[in-house]
């Protein structure tokens, strides 16, 4: 063999060894700069394509709702009051709130004549459950990338029933048993899609749903159970706003810490007692809103849990979902 042909051997061999490198890397051992190279372009497009109806299309499958930084409302449908700042907690409807990004709805039920009226409390909301559930099924439909996790608890009086409170909700989820994730765990995004997630503030006879009945009052505590760990700030009675949001920062702060599967859910919403025990919910919502868009607009990245709020916006959802796809500081 002369020396031309030598060369073009070695070559040759050369050749086929980074070849076959290069398919290794990419068949799965690529160095540690190429998959945060490959994450960072992921977050990128996402953030360049993203919209609030379809923000949960662009999170992988094998995310876990716990590592999601999620909008969401308290008393969600609450929108009327017979005096002012006592009773509204939302100017958006249930759909509006969900085409604004919303995915958690706190729905408060309350049981008549086998069926369920939302209350806020003593007030009726000119809205019942079947109304609801039609503005969720029909966003789902829409947009079968997204997931609503609904928290559903009894509010007020029952009267003029003649079965229970878990019986009427089964004969709700009957009618579209498709659209529902009753299972216990905190899911993977890939579970969910299209779905109503179930996060029950109600006595059952059987397991149903993220099993959230031990539900402190008024303050920050946790509930663990074989198949749920979640972290909950409802501290709703505010005599002082600086302490408030400081609850809030202090759960912000330990949601983005956390890498494990606890489910955190930070209330933004409380109210401010006035004399005779009658809420002021505007004083705490003119303070607390500002304070959360602030602490999103510096574009933090990472997870932060569910944020259900008062008087919810298209802008401070959108800087929650945001802290999903911001590229790390």
């Amino acid at each position: 063999m002369n020396i031309r042909k030598l060369q073009l051997v070695l070559i040759t061999f050369g050749v086929l060894i980074f070849t076959a490198c290069k398919k290794q890397d990419i068949q799965g051992n690529v160095p540690e700069s190429k998959k945060e190279s490959s994450i960072a372009l992921t977050k990128q497009t996402a953030l360049l394509n993203y919209n609030l109806s379809n923000w949960m299309s662009f999170l992988p499958d094998t995310t876990s709702i716990a590592q999601v930084s999620i909008p969401g409302t308290h008393d969600s449908g609450a929108r009327f009051e017979p005096v002012s700042g006592t009773a509204k907690c939302q100017e958006l409807t249930i759909a509006e709130q969900l085409s604004a990004g919303v995915r958690f709805l706190d729905v408060r039920c309350r049981h008549i004549n086998n069926t369920f009226a939302i209350h806020h409390d003593l007030v009726y909301q000119n809205l019942n459950y079947s109304d609801v559930l039609k503005a969720c099924i029909d966003f789902l439909n829409a947009n079968p990338s997204e997931t609503i996790i609904m928290s559903v608890k009894e509010e007020y009086t029952a009267t003029g029933n003649t079965r229970s409170f878990e019986d009427t909700f089964d004969a709700y989820v009957q009618e579209n048993a498709s659209k529902w994730d009753l299972g216990t765990g905190i899911s993977k995004i890939s579970a969910l899609r299209g779905k109503i997630k179930l996060l029950r503030r109600f006595s059952s006879g059987k397991a149903k749903g993220i099993d959230a009945t031990q539900w402190a009052d008024n303050t920050t505590f946790d509930i663990s159970n074989p198949a749920a760990n979640l972290k909950i700030q409802d501290e709703y009675r505010v005599a002082n706003t600086d302490a408030k949001w400081t609850r809030i920062r202090t759960l912000l702060d330990a949601a983005h810490q956390d890498t494990s599967n606890r489910l955190y859910i930070n209330f933004g919403s409380g109210y401010k007692p006035l004399i005779f025990g009658i809420p002021d919910i505007r004083t705490v919502n003119n303070f607390i809103n500002p304070k959360i868009t602030a602490f999103f607009g510096g574009n933090p990245s990472g997870k932060y849990g569910v944020m259900p709020l008062d008087f919810v916006t298209s802008d401070l959802a959108r800087g929650i979902i945001k802290s999903n796809f911001n590229p790390a500081l």
